[in-house]
């Protein structure tokens, strides 16, 4: 029975690495998938910070992947990295790979946006999915307890207004993006709460 994967995690928490890695291990039993991307920082293709990529098909919000997953029939996975930027009928068209086709979805996202929010793909598919899987590596805040927050800094602050979703690093930037600097950086719930960025 196909199953609806809902993984999830923090930045820095391995989304991206888990998600090449089942699609390398599916593609060597000749198993014939998709890996599907949006906004990944390298453009068409999944990427980790520690250096893996593959070529991946770019999801924008028009894309329907019900249709997708159909027309590329026959096929046994879809893999979805960033999964917390897809719209609610997204996440709705992958419950229906699944079950009118039999595909296994393997979803990964972000819980929360910059403002300790639940994104929207990521509420859908937290409702939708047989299973939730929160990933076991523990990125951890600059006072060294567990990372629970990806706050976005602007010019050195932290903000929690502005646009959901708005390109980033999460290493200082050496150019500003549109006139600021913008990173993401993790942090505990208690210094997400103070906007402590430590010393």
């Amino acid at each position: 029975m196909a199953t609806l994967r809902f993984n999830f995690g923090t930045m820095g928490s391995g989304k991206s690495t888990v998600a090449l890695q089942i699609h390398h291990n599916l593609a060597n039993r000749q198993l014939y998938g998709l890996l599907l991307t949006t906004m990944d920082r390298e453009g068409r293709q999944v990427t980790s910070r520690l250096g893996v990529a593959a070529p991946a098909i770019e999801v924008g919000p028009e894309v329907d992947l019900y249709r997708l997953a159909a027309d590329n029939w026959p096929i046994h996975y879809v893999i979805c990295d960033e999964a917390q930027f897809y719209t609610p009928a997204q996440c709705d068209q992958l419950a229906r790979v699944v079950d009118d086709l039999a595909v296994d979805v393997y979803a990964f996202g972000l819980l929360t946006n910059f403002r300790g929010e639940l994104f929207d793909g990521t509420r859908r598919m937290l409702e939708l999915a047989d299973e939730h899987i929160p990933l076991q590596v523990e990125a951890r805040c600059w006072c060294g307890a567990r990372a629970t927050h990806n706050a976005r800094v602007v010019n050195g602050a932290v903000v929690y207004e502005g646009d959901t979703v708005l390109v980033g690093d999460t290493n200082d930037a050496d150019q500003p993006l549109f006139g600021d600097s913008v990173r993401y950086e993790l942090l505990c719930r208690n210094h997400f709460r103070t906007a402590d960025l430590g010393a």
